[in-house]
């Protein structure tokens, strides 16, 4: 039998509307890449991501690093990040890893919706 693997965007909504799914959850990440020099500085993505009430800001970082803001909360997380095409891997410096997606620039992260704040 051939796994069907949904994408990110889709096994999250499907969450959200409280239906159940079967299809496994799998992550390759675990540790933080070694990420060395390579920086992001001219990657379309790095700046700021902001839901549509403001409450959560997500900066990406050239450094690939990143820093989240909520609410009146500055830095209230901080880790590494990685970019393959328009897929991203967090690893939060306090140990949890999470991930996400760009899709029509717009980033699907953690069950929240982010856009670019220009």
């Amino acid at each position: 039998m051939q796994e069907t693997k949904l994408p990110i965007y889709w096994t999250r909504a499907l969450m959200i509307a409280g239906i159940v799914t079967i299809f496994p959850t799998t992550s390759t990440a675990h540790s933080p890449p070694n990420i060395g020099n390579n920086t992001m500085a001219d990657h379309p993505y790095v700046g700021m991501w902001v839901t549509a009430d403001g409450i959560i800001r997500h900066e990406l970082l050239p450094n690939n690093r990143y820093d989240e803001a909520r609410g009146e909360r500055e830095s209230a997380y901080q880790g590494r990040y990685r970019v393959t095409d328009n897929y991203i891997e967090y690893w939060d410096d306090t140990g949890f890893t999470a991930d996400g997606e760009f899709i029509d620039d717009v980033l699907y992260h953690a069950g929240m919706v982010l856009y670019r704040k220009e």
